[in-house]
């Protein structure tokens, strides 16, 4: 089902450098062409993402933090926040749950963008099952509920906030769609500003790479290209 709401305050949460970028930079540059307020959380440090014996995971990491700076600055997201967690060591725990709930109270948004915890016939990174999990549990009933973490209500002055919506992409059960016809350029911008991960893809593969997906994403709505989700509604 295409939606053509536009939401005033969204907040992304992205495992990776780039996941973000080739999952949903067109949603968010609608978005934010719109008038949107976005705020990027980058979750772990990406310094693992690599096949090149010759860099250490350290310089790795800095130099896929700047590639994600690039890629928010290009898309025109107003800010992005680094958790700084190792490659491939996110936990279903309290800190992260509390990372994540300290970034809903702050941000209030009426969306939140996270990868799909579960995919069941594809294979997917535990970053990206535990980050989409616990998103999905800092929302509800975390960042609803003043003592859950009451501190940050106690010593932060953050308030308890009830987002309405989550949206998972990577999604194997889609129903809900995003027209990026207008943003598409915006996207394959984006992913180029990953020069790391697109090392050796020239300029047309990128582009075919990304509008190829978009197309997959339309199903029968009769767009030129879309991306896809998985809609979680909350009363609120």
């Amino acid at each position: 089902m295409p939606t053509d709401e536009t939401p005033q305050r969204v907040l992304v949460v992205t495992p990776h450098p780039d996941d973000a970028e080739f999952w949903c930079a067109g949603t968010v540059a609608k978005w934010i062409g719109d008038g949107a307020k976005v705020r990027y959380v980058l979750c772990t440090d990406g310094g693992k993402g690599t096949t090149d014996p010759n860099i250490s995971s350290a310089d790795l990491s800095k130099m896929r933090e700047k590639e994600q700076a690039d890629a928010t600055e290009s898309l025109g997201v107003q800010e992005l926040v680094l958790l700084h967690h190792p490659d491939g060591s996110l936990e279903d725990d309290d800190e992260f749950r509390k990372e994540l709930v300290r970034q809903i109270r702050q941000v209030q948004p009426d969306v939140v963008l996270a990868p799909e915890p579960y995919r069941k016939n594809l294979a997917w990174h535990r970053d990206h099952r535990i980050a989409g999990q616990v998103a999905l549990d800092a929302v509800f009933p975390c960042a609803r509920d003043h003592l859950h973490f009451e501190e940050l209500w106690r010593d932060e002055g953050l308030e308890p906030h009830k987002t309405p919506t989550i949206l998972f992409w990577g999604t194997e059960l889609a129903d809900t769609i995003v027209d990026i016809s207008e943003t598409v350029d915006a996207k394959m911008r984006a992913v180029r500003a990953h020069k790391s991960q697109v090392d050796g893809w020239t300029e047309q593969e990128i582009g075919d790479f990304v509008k190829n997906r978009a197309r997959d994403a339309v199903g029968d709505s009769g767009l030129e290209f879309a991306e896809a989700f998985r809609k979680i509604t909350f009363r609120v």
